[in-house]
């Protein structure tokens, strides 16, 4: 471990005398990929050093732990030993999670498409709901939400509803929330107080970086234009501008009818139909080494029941991991923090596990 964190500082310190050559921005594609591989490492280096100096204070210690002291002094000695000891034992944990194969995907945005299940009207205020946490919770990481596509009810809920996420990891964050999630409640439309409960669909997609990385040949492509329409006749286009694109060799479809203008309709579709293909290109690979997996943590079957929200009992439950968080109203206000958290340490365990 220590000989490859040492090659990784080497490699480190040999992009900052690149990046910070006047000469080097001259060629700004390189700088620029340089500039991005550097702080990629920054973490991991920064901890690296940490690990580093708490060794030395070790050393150093057990030399002075060796000559005469006094009591006092050898108490202090050995105190500072034993939380020197500890921190690198922290540290020596982090780097190893650090050092674990990264996925390429968790730098990218994302589309999230959230659709209404079993359920009826009430799965589709679910949706409307959680496409209301997903987008608290990308505020309170400073990321940008954008409406691509919508379905929306007469109630404010959503049949169907397509949406993407740009931010800083958001796709490392909010990789595992794709699945079906329950609700158990007791709807506004039910008069006998009866519980319902409702089932929701997300599907969580890294979005390509560029062409090349999803290329579509326009061969591939038959698009439909049709009259774009809202619930209960709002926001209804006078205008053929809703796109429908479907991808012949795949039979892929998607559709965006939420811009006015038709070509942003087709961009934003475009952007959607590369993310689909992005993804099938992960599924086919995962599928090769899904037998060396034990655990699917964070992309499980789209079709497999992930979580239950249970409003009468104000509980979560992430039926993955067994978590459940008494904190509902919260969650559902977007703190999804200690969730996310929790998910992503189960599978980084996971992963140690296997790379032992």
């Amino acid at each position: 471990m220590l000989e490859k964190l040492q090659a990784l500082e080497d490699r480190y310190i040999h992009l900052e005398r690149l990046i910070s050559d006047p000469d080097a921005m001259k060629d700004m594609a390189t700088w620029q990929k340089n500039t991005r591989t550097h702080a990629k490492l920054t973490r991991i280096i920064e901890r690296f050093r940490e690990y580093k100096a708490c060794s030395r204070t070790i050393n150093e210690t057990l030399e002075l732990l060796g000559e005469k002291l006094d009591d006092e002094m050898r108490q202090m000695a050995q105190a500072e030993l034993d939380e020197a000891k500890a921190e690198k034992e922290r540290l020596e944990a982090e780097l190893r999670i650090l050092l674990l194969p990264q996925d390429p995907n968790d730098d990218k945005d994302v589309i999230m498409e959230i659709r209404g299940g079993a359920g009826g009207e009430e799965a589709a205020l679910f949706a409307g709901a959680l496409f209301r946490m997903y987008s608290r919770y990308a505020e309170s990481q400073g990321w940008r939400v954008e409406m691509m596509d919508a379905n929306p009810t007469d109630l404010g809920g959503f049949k169907e509803v397509v949406f993407s996420i740009a931010g800083t990891g958001a796709y490392s964050r909010l990789k595992y929330e794709s699945g079906v999630h329950r609700v158990q409640r007791v709807p506004d439309t039910e008069s006998s107080g009866r519980i319902h409960t409702s089932t929701v669909t997300v599907a969580v997609l890294p979005e390509a970086d560029d062409v090349d990385e999803a290329p579509i040949n326009a061969n591939d492509l038959r698009i439909d234009t049709y009259r774009a329409s809202g619930a209960g006749g709002q926001h209804i286009n006078k205008t053929d501008s809703a796109i429908r694109i479907t991808h012949l060799p795949t039979g892929l479809v998607v559709q965006c009818q939420d811009e006015k203008s038709q070509f942003k309709n087709k961009e934003q579709a475009m952007r959607m139909l590369r993310a689909k293909l992005l993804e099938q290109a992960i599924e086919a690979q995962r599928s090769e080494t899904a037998q060396n997996r034990k655990s699917q943590v964070g992309t499980g079957d789209r079709s497999e029941r992930i979580r239950t929200y249970n409003f009468p009992q104000g509980r979560m439950t992430d039926h993955r991991i067994g978590l459940t968080l008494h904190k509902l109203d919260f969650i559902m206000n977007g703190d999804l923090t200690e969730l996310i958290d929790a998910l992503t340490a189960v599978d980084q365990s996971e992963r140690l596990k296997q790379a032992e």
